[in-house]
């Protein structure tokens, strides 16, 4: 196992190995949310996380675990290794993968990367990074709001690091960086369920707010260790 995989799945909670060492259903779990449903408020709000963590990436959970049910050789490889290898997956279930392993990798990043004591400006080596490459802090901010509110339809916005390099870049659907050989740090989620109750079609006030539950903790020890 790389060092890049293993931050993928070092972290029990990011259930991106097989849930058992057998070829069994479910083979995949939704991983439990590190808080509470209301711990994001008023940035995120209960209701939106409920649906979110508990149906959307619940139904693509279920969906992987559907598509991978007829081939146990596919069942006991990493979820990480399936998606950054796509021509290699049948081509029937192809689709299925990239769409329902990809939701299932980045909103397990998503959880991850957030917290109620989240916010403020990054420290360390990944603040040194981000002023390097966009100047500052707030031209990364504006930088990564003005691709995700660009961004048309639904998908993602990235902090990625790219070589040795960082770079922002979107993804549509449920795409992950990880397809493009990149490595995700940060991500945003911008499909309408994850702020239409709040935030209505008002995407860029929720790219915002969203800064304030960033953990630039977990986001710093990712970037370290790439």
């Amino acid at each position: 196992m790389n060092r890049r995989t293993f931050l993928l799945t070092a972290v029990p909670a990011l259930m991106v190995f097989p849930a058992t060492a057998q070829a069994t259903t479910p083979i995949y779990e939704v991983p439990p949310l590190p808080y509470a449903y209301d711990a994001l408020e008023p940035y995120i709000d209960a209701q939106t996380m409920r649906f979110h963590h508990d149906r959307h990436h619940a139904a693509y959970v279920n969906n992987l675990n559907k598509a991978l049910a007829n081939y146990p050789e596919l069942q006991r490889k990493c979820l990480v290794e399936l998606i950054q290898n796509l021509d290699q997956v049948p081509a029937a279930i192809r689709t299925s993968i990239r769409n329902n392993g990809g939701g299932h990798l980045n909103h397990t990043l998503f959880w991850q990367i957030m917290s109620p004591q989240g916010g403020g400006a990054p420290t360390g080596a990944i603040a040194k990074a981000i002023d390097a490459k966009f100047g500052s802090f707030a031209q990364f901010q504006n930088a990564f709001e003005q691709a995700g509110v660009t961004l048309f339809g639904s998908g993602w916005v990235w902090l990625v690091k790219d070589q040795n390099d960082l770079a922002i870049m979107t993804t549509p659907n449920q795409d992950s960086p990880l397809m493009a050989g990149k490595f995700p740090i940060l991500g945003n989620d911008v499909w309408e369920h994850a702020y239409y109750l709040n935030y209505q079609n008002r995407r860029l006030d929720y790219l915002k707010a969203w800064w304030n539950v960033v953990n630039w903790e977990g986001v710093s020890l990712r970037w370290e260790n790439a």
